[in-house]
């Protein structure tokens, strides 16, 4: 195709502002400050709203995948699920693993203490991929105060889960990214200077760049999904493996590290989303959860646009993704109450 004079122009305007900046993507983490830390690295972050903004409500507690970056709710600018909660007044919280921990360390310990830095409140927990699983493993064995349990894009059924070939292609950039997590023991540790296997391919390649120059959102997604490649984890993969192993069996348990945990235990509301087009955890996966929780009152599933990585922070999330997750919330605030953080007194003169 001929391009036009308005591509032309953005396709200018791209490539200078790229010259100037370095990227286009804005990769500015949401301002957060640490509530809680442990050995070995892991710790509870408290995002900042915007000034004069007070949050209230039940706490949420983003979880992400074992070994996996919790970048994945921050992504960029614009495309943070972080940045939407707060900009929202929600009381927002990240757990960031540990190098080296298990898929359940510090979870439920991360749970009482956003719980007690909330004033007491049971806490709303969000895992995406087998962040959701571990959010999963924290309801049903009842160790914190929870609220409820989103998950988004959280396979339940292992026989529709296909696992990828190490260093094979994928068929989308976000699961070419997200496809480590499912890897296990057998997949090499990414390349920093590459990337994950599949990247290249899918991100950088100058064909690719070439004729998305005048597209400035998709230059800006591909640098923003190459920085959260670049920031996973190189592990051994035990704990995914682990984790991997944990998922849901007709039996409605979850096998866990030599012992199985009843999904029955489950007594919280949960709201689980799949992606159309995640091929990962396909929604196949993901469905079985509605008659896999037989005391949860409520289990609620949604489908929403995207492959694994794009349901929850791509270009359609705000509207589908974030949209169902935001009217949960809203109903969590029903049950729960709206409260506003306790404020210190003044020391007495």
């Amino acid at each position: 195709m001929v391009p036009s004079p308005r591509s032309l122009r953005a396709a200018a305007s791209n490539l200078a502002r790229k010259l100037v900046h370095g990227r286009l993507a804005d990769l500015r983490p949401t301002p957060a400050e640490v509530v809680a830390d442990w050995p070995g690295g892991a710790a509870v972050r408290r995002y900042r709203g915007p000034r004069g903004l007070i949050a209230a409500g039940p706490p949420v507690l983003l979880v992400p995948p074992p070994d996996g970056p919790a970048r994945c709710y921050d992504l960029r600018r614009g495309y943070s699920l972080a940045e939407h909660l707060v900009n929202a007044g929600r009381r927002s919280y990240l757990l960031e693993q540990g190098a080296g921990g298990t898929p359940g360390a510090g979870l439920a310990e991360a749970i009482e203490a956003v719980g007690r830095d909330a004033g007491g409140q049971p806490v709303q927990l969000v895992g995406w991929s087998l962040g959701g699983v571990r959010a999963l493993l924290a309801a049903a064995e009842r160790a914190a105060p929870i609220a409820s349990v989103v998950l988004v894009a959280a396979p339940a059924d292992p026989a529709a889960v296909p696992v990828p070939a190490p260093g094979g292609a994928a068929s989308r950039p976000e699961e070419a990214v997200a496809g480590a997590l499912f890897g296990g023991p057998a997949a090499p540790p990414p390349d920093p200077a590459r990337g994950l296997p599949g990247v290249e391919k899918y991100l950088v390649r100058p064909y690719q760049i070439l004729t998305h120059l005048d597209d400035a959102e998709f230059l800006a997604q591909a640098e923003a999904l190459d920085h959260f490649a670049n920031a996973m984890v190189a592990s051994s993969g035990r704990a995914r493996e682990g984790l991997r192993s944990a998922l849901l069996r007709d039996t409605g348990e979850i096998e866990f590290e030599g012992r199985r945990i009843g999904l029955d235990g489950i007594r919280v509301p949960v709201l689980a989303i799949a992606g159309r087009d995640d091929r990962l955890a396909p929604a196949s996966a993901v469905r079985p959860l509605i008659r896999l929780l037989p005391n949860a009152p409520e289990v609620r599933f949604e489908i929403a646009p995207g492959g694994h990585l794009g349901v929850l922070t791509g270009s359609a999330a705000r509207a589908t993704t974030w949209a169902h997750l935001d009217r949960w919330l809203d109903e969590g605030i029903v049950r729960h109450g709206l409260r506003a953080p306790r404020r210190r007194r003044p020391a007495a003169i």
